[in-house]
């Protein structure tokens, strides 16, 4: 591969499947930066919310979506007008209205350019539910990362403090929104490789994606190309 042609690596899989701590190392071992796109729809839900936009009001999130102003760390944290938002983001008023708030077909064609503006040289890691059905479906490298449902709510329990059956209930409801909507539903690249992260470490995950990065020609920064 050209050393000018950015090497995307594609993850997607559903919430809390381990996207975001796995992606983040693996970008870090290949010197990429990370970023999960789903903050870019919950920094959408969460301004829509704060302003009181109504989430099933398309034309008025859609306007918002265009407007939509944000730095990235290399870490893949979220900044709004100097401050950290990123922690804001995973909060359970988000969660419960992220996925309809993503299905507006409006949305989701404002938030497009803004998903393909963060590829550039050398690569990235680009972590979202359809990064490699819609945004870049050319990458050569596509991970579907998948839990089963109750290790997926126990991450997230354990992570907001909400309780367990509580976020139980709303991830396999949203996992159903997210999988049926009629524009970009969350789905599986016919050519992306399945990693079933119940119960493996992540830093075994981590190992097979750089593995097959490597082997698909990802070059960390600091190699010649």
């Amino acid at each position: 591969m050209s050393g000018r042609q950015p090497f995307v690596i594609a993850l997607d899989g559903p919430a809390a499947s381990g996207k975001s701590s796995v992606g983040l190392a693996a970008a870090q071992a290949l010197s990429f930066p990370y970023f999960d796109t789903g903050l870019l729809y919950r920094m959408l839900t969460w301004l829509a919310l704060s302003r009181g936009v109504d989430p099933t009001d398309e034309r008025a999130l859609a306007q918002l979506a265009e407007q939509l102003a944000f730095e990235i760390d290399p870490e893949g944290r979220v900044f709004r007008a100097g401050a950290d938002i990123t922690e804001h983001l995973q909060q359970p008023p988000v969660d419960a209205a992220v996925s309809a708030v993503s299905a507006h077909p409006a949305v989701r064609e404002a938030m497009v350019p803004v998903q393909r503006a963060l590829i550039r040289p050398p690569g990235v890691v680009m972590a979202g539910r359809d990064i490699g059905t819609v945004i870049v479906p050319e990458a050569p490298l596509k991970v579907w990362l998948s839990a089963s449902p109750e290790e997926r709510a126990r991450r997230r329990s354990a992570q907001t403090g909400e309780a367990y059956e509580r976020v139980l209930v709303g991830m396999r409801r949203r996992d159903m929104l997210d999988a049926s909507r009629e524009v970009a539903p969350m789905a599986r690249a016919a050519d992306a490789v399945a990693i079933d992260t119940d119960g493996r470490p992540p830093p075994d995950v981590v190992a097979d994606i750089v593995r097959l990065a490597r082997a698909r020609g990802a070059v960390p920064v600091s190699e010649p190309a």
